[in-house]
This record gives structure tokens, C-alpha cells and sequence, in this order.
């Protein structure tokens, strides 16, 4: 087998990912981080959570998820509340706007992949598993932090 297929295959991989980011930011004046935090509140209890929440969840630095939260609050897609109980900590809410768009969203790329994944045999999955890791130990990459999406801004 000839190494520059694999190649060719992971930059197709790349290549939606970068084409469904674009697509989505385009159609629908949202990033897929930010749709993935307006996901994010929509699943969390009373589509509620804090910024801490979703910087675990997404794995990105604390100004990064500042600047996605301001953003989705500029347009009337999530709204900062006071915590009951406790004044020092705000939470943010998804508001019916934010829901209503995320509605629109279609299925990302991620989530597709997830479902089939999950749908795999053990066996098989490990294998794609084993593969990734050895592409990652291959690329001396094991230290880069891994949000759970590839977007577009990080293809540098």
C-alpha cells in the first residue's frame, strides 16, 4: 500500500470538516464551537450551565470560551443569569432564539461520525483507535490540546 493514500484520505477528512465549518458559519452566522455550546446548554438542566461547564466540555482555554460566549450573547442566542443562591456565579442560558437556531442546524459532521462510531464492533473500534494513535505518536502531537471539534481556524 502507498503511503499517499492515507494521506489523501486524512486530508479529506480535513477538507469536509473545513467545508462543513465554512458552510455552517455562512448558512447560519454561527462557528461550530459556538454550536456546539448552544448544544451544550441545550442538553444541560434547565438549558443552563456556567462557562466553567462548557470549558471542560469543549476543552478550550478560558479566553476562548469568553470570546465564544460574548459572541453568541450578541446575538441573543444565550443570555448571562445570576446563579441562585449565589451572586458571584453567572449562568448562561440558551434563549428561545438560540434554540430555534439550533433547531436549523443540521446534524455536524462530529455528531454523524459519533453515531457510527458508537454503532462499530468493539474490535473494529479499537482498531481505528490504535491507528489514530499511532498517526498521533507518527506526528509527535500527543501533547496538543484536543477540542472536540476541528474547525476551520485550526487548520494552521
Amino acid at each position: 500500500m502507498d503511503a499517499t493514500e492515507v494521506l489523501i484520505d486524512i486530508r479529506k477528512i480535513v477538507r469536509s470538516i473545513n467545508l462543513e465549518s465554512k458552510r455552517i458559519q455562512k448558512d447560519y452566522g454561527v462557528s461550530i464551537p459556538q454550536v456546539l455550546c448552544l448544544n451544550y446548554l441545550y442538553q444541560s438542566p434547565g438549558f443552563q450551565a456556567t462557562q466553567g461547564d462548557l470549558k471542560k466540555f469543549l476543552h478550550l482555554n478560558p479566553s476562548t470560551i469568553s470570546g465564544i460566549v460574548n459572541r453568541l450573547e450578541k446575538k441573543g442566542l444565550i443570555a448571562r443569569l445570576p446563579k441562585l443562591g449565589d451572586k458571584r456565579v453567572t449562568n448562561l442560558a440558551l434563549t428561545a432564539q438560540g434554540e430555534k437556531l439550533l433547531k436549523q442546524i443540521p446534524a455536524l459532521l462530529h455528531d454523524r461520525l459519533s453515531i457510527k462510531l458508537q454503532n462499530l464492533p468493539n474490535n473494529e473500534l479499537e482498531q481505528i483507535r490504535a491507528s489514530f494513535r499511532k498517526l498521533v505518536s507518527i506526528l509527535q502531537i500527543d501533547n496538543v490540546e484536543a477540542s472536540p471539534l476541528l474547525t476551520s481556524d485550526e487548520l494552521i
